[in-house]
């Protein structure tokens, strides 16, 4: 007698041993997000430098009509100045360079450098002119006020102490 490829006994077996453990896979899975309770604590910094910066502008290289619209304009020219030099002190510069040799002589060299960044909680200590032809904007990044805005959107945290159910 010709036994059958697909043996339903055998097939309703093997499904009953399946379900069996793949009920007990999720169980027993599922059971490791319950048995513990993590306790965080925020962490807070022992010191907060504050950095500074200064930006400095050329007032008869800015555009405008009059005297005092340059001044203005060197001004805010100053002011952004000392911004990128706060940037790059605090997230660094980009920096690609490319040399170009013909017969092992140095035919071309470039450097091209690149900062980019987002400065909150900086204050203008004071802007001044220097002499007749330049500006200057001092800055102040004062680590204490950044990590106060820092914890108003997220708030840093470290285990404190996990209990095992």
């Amino acid at each position: 007698m010709l036994r059958p490829i697909f043996d339903v006994e055998r097939m309703m077996k093997l499904k009953q041993s399946a379900g069996v453990l793949m009920a007990f896979f999720v169980l027993t899975g599922c059971s490791t997000f319950f048995d513990k309770h993590v306790e965080w604590e925020y962490v807070e910094p022992e010191e907060y430098p504050v950095l500074t910066a200064i930006g400095y502008a050329p007032i008869d290289a800015q555009r405008g009509n009059s005297d005092s619209v340059k001044m203005l304009q060197a001004v805010k020219a100053s002011k952004l100045d000392a911004y990128r030099e706060l940037a790059e002190q605090v997230y660094g510069h980009k920096l690609s360079g490319q040399e170009t040799l013909s017969d092992m002589v140095l035919q071309d060299a470039r450097l091209k450098s690149n900062v980019d960044g987002v400065i909150r909680g900086a204050r203008i200590v004071k802007s001044y002119p220097i002499g007749d032809d330049t500006y200057a904007t001092e800055l102040e990044l004062d680590m204490r006020r950044v990590y106060d805005i820092y914890l108003s959107t997220a708030k840093p945290k470290r285990i404190r102490d996990v209990k095992y159910y």
